[in-house]
């Protein structure tokens, strides 16, 4: 995946914090192609197993068509981006290349894909995100990349993992 932020710098020095923006980038991705999906009635469709999002035509919309498993179309909707965060950028947990779904050749979506004018969403795979869970396994991920840079730098030496169970006379 192409980082949304080109000017995120390579510097050593904060190594850690270019690495917790980059991780927390694909997180917000993830969240907001669940959620603007989530606006559209595709999610509860069990009939929908993947939808085409052609993001490249306007920058104003994106337009989402709905397909079966047999990659016969079955829905059309779009989305309209008010802010620029609402954009659908491609999300690899989620893009039908990165999870192995398979793609029935010469179907409609077959041939949407051949256009390459923007990426399919494996719905069953949205369908078992969890964004709770995503947020709180990025949150960790993004502590320990920080705390790369502390620990370089100094300002940790120590620290502990687990909640443990803590009373009022170890807390200070």
């Amino acid at each position: 995946m192409i980082d949304p932020h080109p000017e995120a710098s390579n510097s050593d020095e904060f190594k850690g914090f270019d690495e917790a923006r980059r991780i927390m980038w694909r997180h917000e991705a993830r969240a907001r192609v669940y959620e603007r999906i989530m606006q559209t009635g595709f999610i509860d469709d069990a009939n929908v197993a993947a939808v085409h999002v052609e993001n490249t035509s306007r920058a104003d919309r994106v337009f989402l068509v709905a397909f079966d498993k047999a990659g016969q179309q079955v829905g059309v909707d779009t989305l309209y981006i008010d802010e620029p965060n609402q954009h659908l950028d491609i999300t690899p947990e989620f893009d039908h290349d990165f999870t192995g779904m398979d793609v029935v050749p010469d179907s409609h979506l077959d041939q949407s894909i051949s256009r390459e004018n923007g990426w399919v969403v494996n719905l069953r795979v949205l369908r078992e995100y969890d964004p709770l869970a995503d947020r709180r396994a990025t949150q960790r991920v993004v502590f320990l990349a920080h705390l790369q840079d502390m620990l370089k730098n100094g300002d940790v030496r120590g620290f502990l993992f687990g909640r443990g169970d803590l009373d009022d006379t170890d807390t200070a």
